[in-house]
């Protein structure tokens, strides 16, 4: 299964899921950016990378682990990659924070790096993760134009909030302790696990038929 911490920079999904994955037992973290990003990178860099990331966590469901991977791409990146069909399961959820906290995060974690309008990017992605996360016919151009050409859109590109679907778990970590936002990811993959086990996930295998 694919367990997806996804959100602007700056929330805690790094933090969060490797503090996490050491009480749990068979599952494998990967931060979306660990091999590295190039100069050029963009969108279809992006889309490419998701599709090889949805890869290799069937590679670790085949040998029955879970892969926990942390990094931008929302649910409906990972809805349209080629290869998500194949995957036994599909959980997402929103680490997210306010945005005064998210920009004093980002100015003390690389102090000159962002001017002004950096930052109000972060911020501007961040609002539409939110409203994605809850609506999927909201902006859907943000992560369609000029896709890579591989993207399987029309999986859910009918949808609307009500699709069954259509979940993103949401995690607000503004003021508040890392210890507790630990706790509450780890009940989170709990339920999702028992959920699957159980035969009720939303995204289990056949959800794209």
């Amino acid at each position: 299964m694919l367990l997806k911490l996804t959100g602007s920079s700056c929330s805690g999904k790094t933090t969060l899921a490797y503090a996490a994955a050491d009480r749990l037992r068979q599952v494998a973290v990967h931060d979306f950016d660990e091999l590295g990003v190039p100069a050029d990178a963009d969108l279809r860099w992006r889309h490419r990378m998701i599709e090889m990331w949805v890869r290799r966590a069937l590679e670790y469901q085949d040998r029955g682990i879970d892969l926990l991977l942390t990094g931008q791409s929302p649910l409906g990146e990972v809805l349209a990659a080629p290869s998500a069909p194949l995957l036994d399961g599909i959980v997402v959820c929103l680490v997210d924070v306010a945005d005064e906290t998210r920009r004093d995060r980002l100015t003390r974690r690389d102090p000159g790096r962002w001017d002004a309008q950096a930052v109000d990017a972060f911020l501007g992605w961040a609002a539409w993760h939110r409203k994605h996360a809850l609506d999927p016919r909201h902006r859907p151009d943000v992560i369609m134009e000029d896709s890579w050409p591989d993207m399987v859109w029309q999986r859910w590109s009918g949808w609307n909030a009500d699709a069954p679907c259509w979940r993103t778990q949401l995690l607000d970590t503004t003021d508040q302790p890392v210890a507790d936002s630990v706790d509450r990811i780890e009940q989170w993959i709990d339920e999702q696990r028992y959920a699957h086990r159980s035969g009720r996930l939303a995204l289990s295998r056949g959800w794209a038929g």
